[in-house]
């Protein structure tokens, strides 16, 4: 049986006390247990009404960014969840991506399903662009949870989530980078009729004293180009560069685009030097898919092989992406990041949460490279600069505002 820390602690009493609020947590936090604790203590109080001879079930939502994480979540939730018996529960999700759980996104048969189903409690995994079918279902919700709850402020996921901010018994929001608004016609985590007030906030600073993750280091690296060289070059030998520098075994790459991972892959030696160097490579985007070794794979087996070499201490690798594994994606021993593009604020907060789980007891801080050339690079590497100050020496929440 997991045991909660003492911050995961605070979280659930807080939730077993406020009905709707934010949950302000550092990427590696744990925030998921919580999740699942509060739904085993929703589960477990529930009875039989001898009245109208029924079952008093609830009824609980998971909302995630990517289908990916519905997946991680659904995993994460069943594995640990401890019911009684005699309160079992039923899983649904609400995507349009592969599932071995019942699926649908079509709001009758959520309803039909919900329906079959009454004498189970139930768990919804959906995500905020399907969200809109579960409402128009018009199923009894009884706890809501947003994971990754920035992205609730997209104007194209408004309507549900300020559908469920307004009437959802119990609703939390989730995140380690609160967005807020300046614009009064955009939707911001400061509008605490929707969101709710921050009930819980827990500081970096409090789980690095705690060795809960680790500190993030930032190494800005001058690079001089060699004349005459394409741009994938140039980004093979960075690559290969901070290989040779930092002595790192497992290295997260953020890419520009796809083109640039395909190039780099495809039409330098990279490969080829980091075989003869003992490195194997992964790539993974929404639009090609996932490669490991140059060997298309299905994405159950990228990631299950990523989290496996992620343990292995002795396994050496490189990972290429675009923004597939910035957000909620747990990947196990990433030693350090490097970017080659530029990000926003919150998508560099939750890259450097990738690099700062403990796991490795050789490893004593998530490493942060950002390659500079002249002029290209000075802006990425202030970004990056200012999110490291932010959570790790002042102890604060990367929060984003929009102003346009």
């Amino acid at each position: 049986m997991l045991k909660l820390r003492p911050h995961q602690a605070r979280i659930l009493n807080t939730l077993s006390l406020k009905d709707k609020g934010q949950i302000i947590v550092p990427t590696g936090g744990g925030k998921t247990l919580c999740m699942i604790k509060d739904a085993e203590r929703e589960f477990n109080k529930c009875q039989w009404d001898l009245v109208n001879n029924n079952p008093d079930r609830k009824t609980i939502i998971i909302v995630a960014p990517r289908i990916l994480l519905t997946q991680q979540l659904c995993e994460d939730f069943v594995s640990t969840l401890n019911v009684n018996p005699l309160l079992q529960y039923k899983v649904l999700h609400v995507h349009s991506g592969y599932t071995s759980h019942d699926s649908t996104t079509d709001c009758n048969a959520i309803g039909n399903w919900c329906d079959a189903n009454y004498r189970y409690n139930k768990l919804i995994f959906t995500t905020y662009h399907s969200l809109i079918r579960v409402m128009q279902s018009k199923i009894d919700v009884d706890t809501i949870y947003f994971d990754e709850a920035h992205n609730a402020c997209q104007k194209q996921f408004a309507a549900g989530v300020v559908f469920y901010g307004a009437y959802s018994p119990r609703c939390y929001f989730f995140t380690a980078t609160p967005k807020h608004s300046a614009n009064k016609y955009k939707l911001g985590m400061n509008e605490h009729n929707i969101f709710g007030e921050v009930i819980c906030q827990v500081s970096a600073l409090e789980l690095v004293r705690n060795k809960y993750i680790l500190p993030a280091k930032l190494a800005v690296t001058k690079m001089t180009p060699r004349e005459g060289k394409y741009d994938y070059e140039k980004d093979a030998d960075v690559i290969l560069s901070h290989l040779d520098t930092h002595k790192v075994k497992k290295l997260l790459i953020c890419a520009r685009t796809t083109a640039q991972i395909r190039g780099v892959i495809s039409t330098t030696k990279l490969c080829e030097v980091l075989n003869a160097r003992g490195y194997s490579w992964l790539s993974i985007t929404s639009k090609n898919g996932a490669f490991i070794d140059g060997k298309k794979v299905h994405r159950e087996t990228f990631f299950k092989t990523l989290n496996k070499w992620g343990k292995d201490d002795d396994k050496k690798f490189i990972v290429i992406h675009h923004s597939i594994l910035s957000e909620g994606i747990n990947v196990s021993g990433l030693e350090s990041a490097l970017f080659l593009r530029n990000m926003n604020y919150i998508t560099i907060s939750q890259t450097i949460g990738r690099v700062i789980r403990t796991g490795n007891v050789s490893k004593t801080y998530g490493l942060i490279c950002v390659p500079v050339y002249d002029k290209v690079g000075i802006s990425t590497a202030k970004k990056v600069s200012s999110v490291v100050d932010t959570i790790f020496h002042k102890g604060e929440a990367a929060t984003t505002t929009i102003k346009k």
